[in-house]
């Protein structure tokens, strides 16, 4: 925060919010969700959305890559999808002066700085597993080569339920590696209306871009440096901690207990740290409060937590575990931020 004068700051948070108008300009509604996914690109993580078919996932994603100044690819995933297809082959060329043959790797569509993983849920296990290296380190590695992806670098992929015929659940392993897992619901009476009404007419929309690449790095060293207080990161591990039936201390949530068969890692502790920043950012606020944590609590956790046959007899989902743990661990005295 000291290389940027007052002013700037100012400026840059300005359009940080412009950026949510400006999508709002195509995506009516789903105010929660367009926010999520901001916290999610600012916490410097990937992002997966996961709803029905028709409720605009796909078009959220590609109107938030045009308000930003980055590289954009679009990957259709299907059923005959290899790894190739994302990642990149090598490919045979002749060196016309020379005359010798060589290999020289062509990247794939993931050497971009935002991928839209369209979705991913549809193509089997071994080509989800090629995003897992770019997904954790931000870079590739082919034929004992290492090759860096673009900064800043994010996965936004969308999925359908996995109840839905013709789809591959994604393995815990890779779910992990997705900072929010965001659930995309119907839109209100009032916005389905106004849906209705932009999309069956005329009316084009072109949206600007707001933020660039430098934009962003800079408003991700901005999120460290939001601080928080030594409470409320003692409640963020309480959550994540309460979470665990496989340890020798019962969670305070028989809700937990009772259906949960392992909770979440610490990676679930950072992953609440930062977005809980990145919210509170968002917000105009350079403190974390409660209510910044709670709010991140769910997208942050449900696909950390593995249910058991108990949960899955019952129809209990995860957001009802993580209902039942926020409102059973004890919240730090108030007031904090």
């Amino acid at each position: 925060m000291e290389t940027l004068t007052q002013q700037q700051l100012q400026e840059l948070l300005a359009r940080l919010e412009q950026v949510s108008d400006e999508i709002g300009k195509v995506i009516v509604g789903q105010q929660t969700v367009i926010k999520q996914l901001l916290v999610s690109i600012l916490a410097g993580g990937h992002c997966l959305l996961e709803g029905v078919p028709g409720l605009a996932k796909t078009l959220m994603v590609s109107s938030l890559a045009k308000t930003l100044e980055l590289d954009f690819q679009r990957v259709q995933f299907t059923p005959d999808l290899m790894p190739s297809d994302i990642i990149g082959t090598e490919i045979l060329e002749t060196d016309h002066d020379s005359g010798k043959r060589f290999f020289k790797f062509q990247q794939g569509p993931v050497f971009t700085q935002i991928l839209l993983a369209d979705e991913i849920n549809r193509t089997p296990p071994k080509t989800q597993a090629a995003l897992l290296e770019a997904m954790q380190e931000k870079a590739i590695s082919y034929s004992a080569q290492r090759y860096e992806l673009p900064k800043p670098f994010f996965v936004l992929a969308t999925q359908n339920p996995v109840e839905q015929a013709g789809t591959y659940p994604l393995p815990e392993a890779q779910l992990d590696r997705f900072l929010m897992y965001v659930s995309v619901g119907y839109p209100s009476a009032d916005d389905e209306v106004e849906i209705l009404r932009r999309t069956t007419g005329s009316q084009h929309t072109e949206l600007q871009k707001i933020l660039s690449g430098d934009d962003i790095i800079v408003l991700q060293k901005l999120v460290r440096d939001v601080e928080i207080s030594e409470p409320l990161l003692s409640y963020v591990s309480q959550l994540a901690r309460n979470t665990r039936t496989n340890t020798d201390t019962p969670s305070v949530s028989d809700t937990v207990n009772q259906f949960v068969q392992w909770g979440a890692g610490p990676r679930a502790g950072q992953a609440l740290v930062l977005c809980a920043k990145a919210n509170a950012l968002i917000d105009g606020r350079f403190a974390v409060t409660l209510d910044d944590i709670q709010a991140v609590a769910y997208p942050v956790l449900r696909h950390r937590i593995l249910l058991n046959f108990q949960a899955e007899a019952q129809n209990v989902t995860a957001d009802q575990v993580i209902g039942a743990l926020l409102k059973d661990v004890k919240t730090p005295a108030s007031p904090l931020s």
